[in-house]
């Protein structure tokens, strides 16, 4: 099991950072070059910067210059991108306490709990993650094949592939990391040894109580028959 949980803390880590890559990244979504005449400048967005670059390699950025007055998906991506982070931090602080190949968190019990709940946060970190990218996704689909929508169109960006991966990862890590668990959370079964000491035991105890009772319970001798009759001398007592 703990080649299991090393495994599962290194797609936890993995995961937790492509989100943190995905969350910094400017490339949310870039100019789609077949809506737009000039091909030489593209422009790229993302959670917190606006980019614009050109074909010899100057990239301009400055950051979105209002917090209240954003797109309401903006804003949920940017919720959701920082509670990835911080899920999957704390995920992998408690999945280094709860590792059995680690000495401190207490007993065994106790490492599995925290465990199973360092899992279900890395679980949670690629759910938040997976729903920013695709919520961004959906709206940047939705403007480039609406008819009627005659603004700048855009296309996505690498930024959420690498949300999508960093999602995939921390889901994986964390069900591996609570499967890796489960069976320190059930109840153990009695061993072999403990059922063979304790029916020996109650054989022996049961048998001595057979022997006790057939010596003390012996029945008594029957004089009915001759041949067993004691033999006593009439003249003796006359």
């Amino acid at each position: 099991m703990s080649g299991l949980q090393i495994l599962a803390l290194l797609s936890g880590l993995g995961g937790l950072g492509a989100t943190i890559g995905a969350t910094v990244s400017n490339e949310w979504r870039t100019t789609s070059r077949a809506s737009s005449v000039i091909t030489a400048t593209w422009v790229l967005q993302g959670l917190w910067n606006n980019c614009a670059g050109n074909a010899i390699g100057a990239l301009h950025c400055r950051p979105h210059h209002t917090i209240l007055n954003l797109d309401g998906y903006i804003q949920a991506c940017r919720g959701l991108m920082i509670a990835a982070v911080c899920l999957g931090f704390f995920g992998t602080v408690f999945a280094l306490v709860g590792m059995k190949c680690t000495k401190i968190g207490g007993s065994d019990k106790t490492k599995a709990r925290i465990a199973c709940f360092a899992g279900a946060n890395f679980i949670l970190s690629g759910l938040c993650s997976l729903s920013a990218c695709s919520l961004y996704a959906h709206r940047i689909t939705s403007e480039f094949f609406n008819p009627m929508f005659v603004a700048q169109k855009y296309e996505l960006g690498a930024a959420l592939f690498i949300g999508w991966a960093g999602s995939v990862l921390c889901v994986l890590g964390g069900g591996v990391l609570c499967f890796s668990v489960a069976d320190c959370c059930k109840k153990r079964p009695r061993s072999h040894t403990d059922y063979t000491y304790k029916g020996a035991a109650s054989h022996s105890h049961i048998s001595s109580y057979q022997r006790g009772k057939s010596i003390s319970q012996r029945p008594p001798p029957d004089y009915s028959s001759s041949s067993r009759a004691p033999n006593f001398d009439k003249n003796v007592y006359v």
